[in-house]
């Protein structure tokens, strides 16, 4: 969710603004029962990346807005609307874009120039990741989760996920979005609305050898090469589409796909990182990856996601 100040106004002068949306954030938590996984807090706007659980996320805009406008104006003496219009909300699809989202909002500081790393700004919820959660309103493990079941090899394979995006720019994918509300794959909004009412996540039945064959297929790499024991760069950048298909397609956690290839999850999101910003850059490599998708989950079997 995206909240801007009305006509570009700070929204946050000073200190004291930033921890009253973050407690009035936590008090509304417990009423609305919602998890946040990450937020940003910046001078004249407020990013949100919350998951719902059953009670509509409007009530709780409505009211931290109105709550925390109210306040504003007391303490200014000022007057009228704070924030401009509705907050926009955008539904993503959790399992392909959760990290990815996650590391955006963190890096808004330095993408900003407010800062030169996300750790010497104090409004985001980076500080909450990098301390494994243990403090905060900020339910880190949908996010660190799919890096590793270990809490600190986890912290750290984030943290590098995070450093290694640092130079990426603004993403215009993340705002101008299909409808203006979905944020995923083809077809996800489709999926969305036919199904508005099912509190499920699908993903597809693949296993990490149909990936690995996949893209022996697609892109003529070696099974025994991907899999193989060699620092060989062809190797790796196989490993690195089994990576990111795994866990886009199939909902394999890192940690899963790292075990299978004997490497660390380290190694292995480094390698995702360096896959996605190739992704951006190259058009036929883009349109290459997808048409394996495509042909992967062709008459695939659908599973629900526990």
């Amino acid at each position: 969710m995206i909240v801007r100040g009305n006509k570009g106004q700070r929204v946050f002068r000073r200190e004291a603004d930033f921890k009253l949306y973050l407690r009035l954030l936590g008090e509304y938590k417990e009423v609305f029962d919602f998890v946040i996984c990450a937020y940003a807090l910046m001078p004249t706007h407020v990013h949100l990346l919350v998951e719902a659980r059953g009670k509509p996320l409007s009530g709780l805009m409505q009211r931290l807005q109105f709550r925390y406008t109210r306040n504003y104006n007391l303490r200014y003496r000022t007057w009228g609307h704070l924030f401009q219009g509705r907050y926009k909300a955008i539904l993503c699809e959790k399992d392909s874009y959760l990290v990815e989202l996650s590391a955006y909002l963190h890096l808004n500081p330095v993408r900003a120039g407010l800062v030169r790393h996300p750790r010497e700004y104090r409004w985001t919820s980076y500080g909450s990741y990098m301390n494994g959660g243990k403090i905060g309103i900020v339910d880190v493990q949908p996010v660190l989760g799919q890096f590793s079941a270990n809490q600190g090899r986890a912290v750290r394979a984030y943290e590098q996920y995070v450093q290694d995006h640092m130079g990426d720019g603004h993403r215009g994918e993340f705002y101008q979005v299909e409808d203006q509300r979905f944020l995923g794959s083809e077809g996800f909004s489709d999926r969305v609305q036919r199904g508005a009412r099912e509190k499920v996540e699908h993903i597809y039945d693949l296993s990490l050898g149909d990936l690995v064959g996949g893209v022996e297929m697609r892109f003529g790499m070696p099974a025994s090469v991907i899999r193989g024991m060699s620092r060989n760069r062809k190797g790796a950048s196989g490993r690195s589409i089994v990576g990111y298909l795994g866990r886009k397609l199939a909902g394999y956690p890192l940690s899963r796909m790292a075990d299978y290839f004997r490497r660390d999850s380290v190694s292995l999101c480094q390698g995702i990182a360096k896959l996605e910003k190739r992704m951006r850059e190259e058009d036929g490599f883009r349109e290459k990856l997808m048409g394996l998708e495509k042909n992967l989950v062709e008459g695939r079997k659908i599973k629900i996601k526990k």
